[in-house]
């Protein structure tokens, strides 16, 4: 089970680094800063304190992401070790900005995303 949860950390953090570099997928999590903010306030009703410093953090994390990719050098097992480690730092970050309601709503929205993803890897490999 903790090696299933560790190659999910891995996908899910492949997939946001795909997605980042694309744009994020129809402005969803891997977008700029400004967008997922929105999005987490749709979901949230964050207040103007909240939706500032989510917009910090995802800020800062857009860049430091950036900077690991040109440090990479080519070694995508390294990056990938440091995307998820980045992405675990990001969920705390997050999660000290919510409140108790919001925290419960968000996770939730994380293991949804996380089914889904699930779902999508099960689906191509029945494919191949």
């Amino acid at each position: 089970m903790k090696k299933l949860m560790m190659i999910c950390g891995l996908l899910f953090g492949m997939v946001a680094f795909a997605q980042a570099q694309q744009g994020g997928p129809r402005g969803g999590m891997g977008a700029n800063p400004e967008a997922r903010v929105k999005q987490l306030d749709e979901k949230l009703k964050l207040s103007d304190d909240q939706k500032a410093k989510l917009t910090t953090i995802f800020t800062e994390q857009a860049e430091a992401q950036k900077k690991l990719r040109e440090e990479a050098g080519g070694d995508r097992q390294a990056m990938m070790e440091k995307m998820q480690k980045m992405r675990a730092d990001l969920e705390t970050k997050i999660s000290a900005v919510l409140n108790d309601e919001q925290k419960k709503t968000y996770k939730g929205m994380v293991e949804e995303q996380r089914a889904e993803m699930e779902k999508r890897m099960k689906e191509r490999q029945g494919g191949n």
